[in-house]
């Protein structure tokens, strides 16, 4: 299979033991395309680092809604520098999560996530979106930006088949991650079953949400293939038909050449 790893935080210090081996493996299990995400501009910068020496990867650049008090005016423009790199092909991951009740106010967030947005417009680039419990606000806000967005991904889906209707129903992809493999997890797997082949896409998180059969290990980009396995037999298709679908949305979405 060829697989393409649509959010992944490889570059992160959780690596860093044994990289070389955890990128051979990458592409022992064909996980030749693989996106490297940034949470605020420190792991941004990272990120386009990491992605520019590395062929096959992406980066996207933002500030992750923990992140939200940082996202300046000044430090998006730092951001919006980073796209000088042929190699970065989004905002992200940006968004909203109210999971935490440390994590900044949801006004903050809101603030902060209305603020990326406005640059994805002015850069007409497609955004990464975090969503953890706070699914309608997410909705809300991007009907609000409806028609001037370019599109983007909903990144490690967490909602409701009827919330993934909405998202899609704006223009966006729905990729799933591990937790699309857990035993206990009929909701999303009713998500995955039903989101439209050309606007699925797959994903590890890694080093977080390891799928079955590695689950409550560190994650990593070689374990795509599990997901893709699942959705696969979710779906009663093969699975080397749906790492090619996948691969080719997330050609799309990130607009990069095959």
């Amino acid at each position: 299979m060829k697989l393409f790893d649509t959010h992944c935080h490889v570059d992160g210090p959780q690596f860093d033991q044994d990289r070389e081996a955890v990128h051979a493996r990458m592409a022992e299990y064909g996980v030749s395309r693989f996106a490297v995400i940034g949470t605020d501009l420190p792991s941004s910068r990272q990120a386009v680092r990491y992605a520019a020496a590395h062929p096959g990867a992406v980066a996207a650049v933002g500030f992750h809604p923990e992140s939200a008090r940082a996202c300046t005016p000044e430090a998006l423009e730092e951001i919006a520098a980073l796209f000088a790199e042929p190699c970065v092909r989004a905002i992200g991951e940006i968004g909203l999560d109210y999971h935490w009740p440390d994590n900044p106010t949801p006004e903050e967030q809101k603030a902060a996530c209305g603020l990326q947005l406005q640059l994805a417009r002015r850069l007409d680039v497609p955004c990464a979106f975090h969503v953890r419990d706070a699914h309608q606000d997410m909705v809300d806000l991007l009907k609000a930006h409806r028609g001037i967005l370019t599109g983007g991904i909903m990144h490690c889906f967490s909602g409701s088949w009827e919330i993934a209707k909405e998202y899609l129903k704006l223009g966006y992809y729905i990729s799933f991650a591990g937790p699309v493999t857990f035993k206990k997890a009929p909701r999303l797997q009713e998500a995955a079953l039903n989101v439209p082949l050309d606007r699925l896409l797959i994903e590890t998180d890694s080093p977080y949400m390891a799928p079955e059969p590695v689950r409550g290990r560190r994650n990593e980009p070689a374990n795509v293939r599990f997901v893709c396995e699942k959705i696969a037999q979710l779906r009663g298709m093969d699975a080397e038909e749906l790492a090619r679908i996948t691969t080719e949305n997330a050609l799309r979405v990130y607009r990069v050449e095959a």
